[in-house]
């Protein structure tokens, strides 16, 4: 089986993913569906994730440690460089109000409960 990497249908969802989110952020016509490239993109997503757990439960290396730190070391350091580039270009696009709140989305993004 070809590595996630090497999968072309894969890397072509992937990249129709993010054209609609990219696409109905510019506003362009007919792509007023943005979030269903995101919703691709999770499915993708989860599809890739399920394999690597199905992948190491069946050779009896999974550990949920394992898992977590593996994509701590995969995702932190983006979230921390693009919410601390976020912080520093904010004053030249958000009024008062939007500075006023991004401390908290920050603090938000960075403990992971934005959403909560």
């Amino acid at each position: 089986m070809l590595s996630n990497e090497r999968r072309v249908d894969i890397q072509a969802l992937r990249g129709i993913a993010v054209l609609l989110v990219l696409f109905f952020h510019a506003g362009l016509w007919p792509f007023s569906a943005g979030y269903l490239g995101v919703d691709v993109f999770f499915v993708i997503s989860g599809f890739l994730i399920a394999q690597l757990v199905l992948r190491d439960k069946a050779t009896g290396k999974f550990s949920f440690a394992k898992f977590y730190s593996r994509r701590a070391r995969r995702l932190l350091p983006a979230s921390i460089a693009t919410i601390l580039v976020t912080i520093v270009v904010a004053p030249w696009f958000l009024g008062t109000r939007g500075l006023n709140d991004l401390g908290n989305q920050a603090l938000g993004a960075l403990t992971l409960t934005a959403n909560h």
